[in-house]
């Protein structure tokens, strides 16, 4: 089953200077939760905004660029090879986690979708593509807590493909 997760404002903002435009310390334990113990996909960028593999997680990485490497990490360099990888992996939950060209390639894949809304505007440079979510069922909807750490409302969301 493939599953993408990721946090967006009112805009579908997911990113400024390849990084989140917001601190919600609540939304990255809640990815840690959801990511553990799991294969995660994501582009070159986004891996090395993390800066090292995240531990107890299996990284793949999708990228144009032939020569790169990531120690601890599959490299792919075509959709289709990652496409065949997750068919023959189809009982386990992978979960793409950015960027937003690879949510934007995944996103006629995926299974189920992991949310974080943030009901709030931020400035940055990167966003979500358009999620048509009549095509979706809602089955999971979690007000985050809001407190000096975490200050904004925020709401996890899950949902399963129709």
């Amino acid at each position: 089953m493939l599953a993408m997760i990721f946090a967006h404002d009112r805009n579908y903002l997911i990113g400024k200077d390849n990084w989140m435009p917001w601190s919600i310390p609540n939304d990255l334990a809640y990815f840690k939760e959801i990511t553990s113990g799991k294969t995660i996909i994501m582009g070159r960028k986004t891996f090395e905004s993390f800066g090292k593999p995240l531990p107890n997680r299996h990284h793949l990485i999708l990228t144009r660029n032939q020569n790169y490497q990531a120690e601890g990490c599959e490299i792919f360099h075509e959709m289709q090879s990652l496409l065949d990888y997750i068919d023959q992996r189809s009982d386990e939950e992978i979960i793409v986690v950015g960027g937003a060209d690879i949510y934007q390639l995944f996103l006629p894949y995926a299974d189920h979708l992991y949310i974080t809304y943030i009901d709030e505007e931020f400035e940055g440079d990167t966003y979500l593509p358009k999620i048509d979510l009549t095509n979706w069922n809602l089955i999971s909807k979690k007000k985050g807590i809001k407190n000096d750490q975490n200050p904004y409302d925020y709401y996890f969301l899950q949902y399963n493909r129709k």
